[in-house]
């Protein structure tokens, strides 16, 4: 773990009015002066067979993640036409692409010919297409079949019948949607309900695009837990979150599925005994949203913003992390580059040598108390909102009129 603590106010930036930031602000300062935090009306018992069971987890892939707009990356990381992304999401393999006419694509990422698939993980930029490796058949950035090597001994191929498959995909506040099953219903807006607004305000599509670094963990219930709580932060993070973080002081906001949690700085303590119309809401709040089921958007506010899409693997005790780190301004000299590589690595490290450590361990000690329960504390209001949304999800509930 580096020991450089990141720059977090270098170009604050406003992501909602004052006065609205300010009344968050005032919940906080409560928060600190009573030693309270945002809670739950009671405590929530979660069974340990809801995050070892398969079945469970098979049920949730097919009635959760297959279903819903799935936050996948940001728009920054493909800005320019042509530009590529494959990745494996959720067990399938998925090509995203800006075509020519500057629209997102979404598609499989297998060959119609032998189910190839065509492009190794990562990114990349192209003029005219994808190329399959195994009998060259050719399709262009909009997916669709451009060449057949040799058609006349082949025989003839019907261009649109044999094109890639295409995903439903959306671009939302610098956000890429996408459906991981092929014409299913996709309402972007209706699932992001009220939370747009407050993501529009980031201005995540005005950024740039500074690093993506791929990081695998556990289950992907076990994994989620840890990203919406703040009562970890002192024993888990005494080095570093906790330097800048106060544990278990936090404001909770819901908007349908989704969440806004807002956590104390140490930097509060001192505004406290200034005058509130001096209070410098960016200095002392640290602002993520969670996009369910898997994006934290941390930072928001500032010049860099870290953003974590988690997502399950290919079985139930595997979960893929891809952490993007956006920059307001880009570097203009070696110093600044190599100042927000620290901060962009110091991020990464913290959740991989101490969060995902630590919930490896977790699911390593579930399999030790299969019968016994995980229980959720009222201080974890954010934990339980993300277990009752999934819960009511694969009970047919609407996650939207959630009081």
């Amino acid at each position: 773990m580096t020991d450089t603590v990141p720059q977090y106010l270098a170009g604050a930036h406003t992501a909602m009015s004052r006065e609205e930031a300010l009344a968050i602000l005032d919940r906080l300062a409560e928060h600190l002066r009573n030693g309270t935090t945002d809670m739950a009306p009671e405590q929530l018992q979660v069974p340990i067979s809801y995050y070892l069971d398969p079945e469970q987890w098979d049920r949730e892939i097919r009635e959760v993640f297959h279903r819903i707009p799935l936050p996948v990356c940001t728009s920054a990381e493909l800005a320019g036409v042509g530009d590529y992304k494959a990745l494996r999401v959720v067990g399938k393999e998925v090509i995203l692409v800006r075509g020519k006419d500057g629209r997102m694509r979404a598609m499989l990422n297998v060959c119609r010919h032998r189910a190839m698939k065509l492009l190794p993980e990562g990114c990349g930029s192209t003029r005219h297409g994808f190329v399959c490796g195994y009998h060259a058949w050719s399709y262009d950035t909009a997916g669709r079949l451009t060449g057949v090597p040799e058609e006349s001994t082949f025989g003839p191929v019907d261009r649109d019948d044999y094109s890639l498959v295409q995903l439903p995909c959306e671009e939302r506040a610098g956000i890429v949607f996408i459906g991981l099953t092929a014409g299913m219903e996709f309402d972007v807006d209706a699932w992001l309900g009220p939370v747009l607004p407050c993501l529009e305000a980031l201005e995540l599509d005005k950024c740039t695009h500074f690093t993506t670094k791929e990081l695998s963990g556990p289950n992907w219930k076990v994994t989620l837990d840890g990203y919406l709580e703040s009562y970890h932060f002192g024993a888990l993070h005494p080095g570093t979150v906790a330097l800048t973080n106060h544990s278990n002081r936090a404001t909770f906001d819901q908007f349908g599925p989704h969440v806004r949690n807002v956590f104390a700085l140490k930097s509060l303590n001192a505004m406290l005994d200034t005058p509130r119309d001096q209070w410098d809401p960016a200095a002392a709040m640290g602002l993520v949203y969670w996009i369910f089921p898997g994006m934290s958007i941390a930072g928001g506010w500032r010049e860099r913003t870290v953003i974590s899409t988690m997502l399950p693997g290919d079985s139930w005790g595997e979960s893929m992390t891809w952490q993007t780190t956006l920059l307001r301004t880009p570097p203009q000299t070696p110093e600044e580059y190599e100042e927000a590589a620290k901060t962009a690595e110091w991020f990464f490290a913290a959740f991989r040598d101490e969060d995902y450590t630590a919930q490896t361990d977790v699911q390593n000690g579930l399999a030790s108390i299969p019968d016994q329960h995980m229980i959720i504390g009222r201080n974890e209001i954010a934990v339980q909102h993300a277990h009752e949304t999934l819960r009511r999800l694969l009970a047919g509930e609407s996650v939207h009129d959630v009081p």
